[in-house]
């Protein structure tokens, strides 16, 4: 059947009466201290979530709206602690054959033919032929190229929408230029590899294809640097005369990018390049959250957010207009004010 969606997520108020297609992220049966069951769901599309509440008939309607379902919601926007959510009264599952995902998945704003092509280009001028060689093998792979272009860059943190992994991946290869000109003893072929390659496990870590985004079999079991070293072992085994020495530092910037064991590194990086790999990572990591978190806020004004758990504080945020679709996710769970923050997201 033919979707028509006609309110999102980012057109809801306080106070309104709503009714629309959502597809369910995620729905949670429980109960409230006096024993009454309660129907928590996860509801989004392309612009955003929300959460909402089924206080009647909790029961039957979990039957009807499971994760990964599209549904027709009846309710009405509250606003709890500050934070909107719907209190449904309704929930209609619907038939989605053929539907246009477009609608419920978040995608980046940019555009992805745009992206490729500088990617593409900055690749051919890379000065080491050997990494140029690898590299453009992975370009040649033409469904691996694909799912590069395509695939989040996670699950909800920063980035995590379709292109996102392009658009990170080429917002690391221009901070990497930059850097280059400030540190010419850096190794700008080098570097750019590691921009390139670094999360090139993510197009495997995760489902995709069908919303919403999960981690794979593969990639829970896995890890997506381990993933990336499998697929650049593939490729290099491709390539004659290979530099051994230049093959293992590549490997060694894949698998030390996120800087420390504590935040998923089996090894702490150990050359120049591995350290500002590191830190372009998470700063365009935490550069996209609070892109987030200002298209969220009033233009032209400033506010505190809520507390963020994953930043163990409160953001201080100035409103400016969306530049793109993406929801935020702490792959590393904090509870209490004062943990430690983690220092790299995915």
């Amino acid at each position: 059947m033919t979707l028509e969606k006609n309110l999102f997520v980012t057109d809801i108020q306080d106070n309104q009466e709503v009714k629309g297609l959502f597809l369910v992220k995620m729905a949670r049966l429980s109960e409230t201290k006096a024993g009454k069951p309660f129907l928590t769901l996860e509801l989004m599309d392309r612009t955003g979530e929300i959460l909402g509440r089924v206080w009647d008939n909790a029961e039957r309607l979990a039957s009807v709206c499971p994760g990964g379902s599209v549904v027709m919601i009846s309710g009405r926007a509250q606003s709890y602690k500050g934070v909107l959510q719907l209190s449904v009264n309704g929930v209609e599952g619907i038939i989605v054959e053929g539907a246009d995902w477009g609608l419920f998945i978040p995608a980046t704003s940019a555009d992805i033919e745009v992206m490729a092509a500088e990617l593409i280009a900055l690749i051919k001028k890379i000065e080491d032929k050997d990494i140029r060689r690898l590299l453009q093998a992975i370009v040649k792979d033409q469904p691996l190229w694909a799912a590069f272009r395509t695939a989040p860059a996670a699950k909800t943190m920063h980035h995590a929408y379709i292109g996102g992994l392009l658009e990170h991946t080429l917002g690391l290869c221009r901070l990497a230029c930059s850097v280059c000109v400030l540190y010419p003893a850096l190794n700008k072929s080098l570097l750019l590899a590691g921009a390139i390659l670094h999360d090139l496990g993510k197009i495997k870590e995760f489902s995709f294809d069908v919303p919403p985004f999960d981690y794979s079999e593969q990639g829970r079991l896995l890890g997506h640097m381990t993933i990336a070293l499998d697929i650049i072992q593939q490729k290099l085994s491709g390539l004659r005369d290979f530099p051994e020495r230049t093959a293992t530092m590549i490997k060694h910037l894949v698998v030390s990018h996120h800087g420390s064991h504590e935040f998923g590194s089996p090894v702490l990086p150990m050359i120049r390049e591995a350290f500002v790999l590191n830190f372009l990572d998470d700063l365009d990591a935490k550069m996209n959250y609070l892109d987030r978190l200002s298209s969220q806020t009033p233009v032209g004004e400033y506010q505190f957010t809520e507390y963020q758990r994953n930043m163990a504080r409160f953001l201080f945020v100035t409103g400016h207009p969306a530049q793109s679709d993406e929801r935020s996710e702490s792959e590393t769970v904090q509870t209490e004010e004062g943990q430690r923050q983690p220092s790299l997201w995915g």
